[in-house]
Order: C-alpha cells, then structure tokens, then sequence
C-alpha cells in the first residue's frame, strides 16, 4: 500500500512537471520523441511481437478511442494516458478535453508485474498516431528503470490524407492500415476499466443503512 501511495505522489509531481513544461512553448520538446530513442512503426512491432515471445504490446490510448477506432489484437496491457473529460468542453475546440491520468503509473506498473516484465523486456506503446502520448509514456517507464521501451511512429490508426475527397481521414500507414491483426472486441483481461470511487449517494446510503 505504501509503496502505491508512493508512486502516485510521484506520478502527480511528474504529471506537474510535464503540464509546467507545455506551459512554455519555448521550451517544449518534440512530444513524438522520447529521452530511449526507440522507435518502430506498426509493421515492424508485430514483427517484434512475433519474434520475441516476451514482448509486451501496450495501448496507451483513451478508452472511448479504443472503443469506436478498435485495437490491435496482440496488445497485452490497455492502460490510458489521457482520459477524456466529459464534464466540461473545450468551446474553442469544439470538443471535450483530455487530462492526464493521475493513476496512469501504478497501474501499467501493476499490469507490467502482474504479467512477469522484466525491466529489459521490450515493451511496445501505441497510441492513435504516435504523435504524442506513446512517446512520453516511453519516458515514464524509463523513469523507472524500465530500457527497452518502444514507441510506434504510425500508432493505431496512422496518418492523415492529405488531398482527396476523403483529405483529413487517419488512412496512412498505422496498425490499422497496414493488414495487421485488429478487432472492436477487447479481452477482459486487457481493457483498462475506471478504479471505482465511493460517490457522495453511495455514503449516504451506507449512513442511513448501516
């Protein structure tokens, strides 16, 4: 217990300096890029996860992505990054924002234990399109003492088009894109479910029933 409470005070400090640095352009690094410097693309990770027996496929990709773009079907953990927060939307976007998941380290690391990785085991992240998430989730294993930690340039569903009439769809390259195993079904066993919190109703009702 100790140790979980430890790690979530640290992810908290992390996630504090990540957010302190992004509030300065100037100096905010290439999200894209992480402090290992490993990187394959979607083809060239299933050819990993297929050569070596204990490597680990990770999605790092919010759950309602998961649930409407699908999942590539080798992936072993699903523990999200950033999580869609319904109870406000961003006006200028036109959409609703994502936060940083507070928990996102005590339960990959959890999941990496619960599985048996070993910190030079390779661990392949995937996110939508490797643009942001995967590679900053990189740095967060490695924090931990974690070396052999990949991130997937294309993600999940890969590139835009950039001219045509479909111009903007997610159709280049990516695992989906490129003939590689995917399904909307996810395992129970893998899909990333909310920790559940006591709501204000539920202590009410344990008050007035004891």
């Amino acid at each position: 217990m100790k140790l979980f409470q430890s790690m979530t005070i640290l992810s908290c400090l992390l996630w504090s300096a990540v957010l302190l640095a992004n509030s300065d352009s100037s100096t905010m690094s290439d999200p894209s890029q992480s402090s290992l410097g490993l990187y394959v693309n979607a083809k060239e990770a299933y050819q990993m996860l297929q050569q070596d027996s204990r490597a680990v496929l990770v999605d790092v990709r919010d759950p309602v992505e998961v649930k409407f773009t699908g999942f590539a079907s080798p992936t072993k953990i699903h523990v999200p990054w950033l999580l869609t927060d319904t109870s406000q939307l961003h006006v200028g976007q036109q959409t609703w924002p994502m936060q940083p998941n507070l928990d996102f380290d005590q339960q990959l690391l959890s999941r990496l234990q619960q599985l048996g990785v070993q910190k030079d085991d390779a661990i392949i992240l995937i996110c939508r399109s490797g643009a942001t998430r995967s590679a900053p989730a990189v740095d967060r294993l490695a924090s931990y003492g974690y070396s052999n930690v990949w991130s997937v340039t294309d993600g999940f569903e890969g590139n835009t088009l950039q001219e045509g009439p479909s111009k903007g769809v997610r159709a280049v390259d990516g695992w989906r894109n490129s003939g590689l195993p995917w399904s909307y079904r996810i395992p129970a066993e893998v899909a990333w479910t909310a920790p559940i919190t006591e709501t204000t109703n539920t202590k009410t009702a344990k008050e007035n029933h004891p």
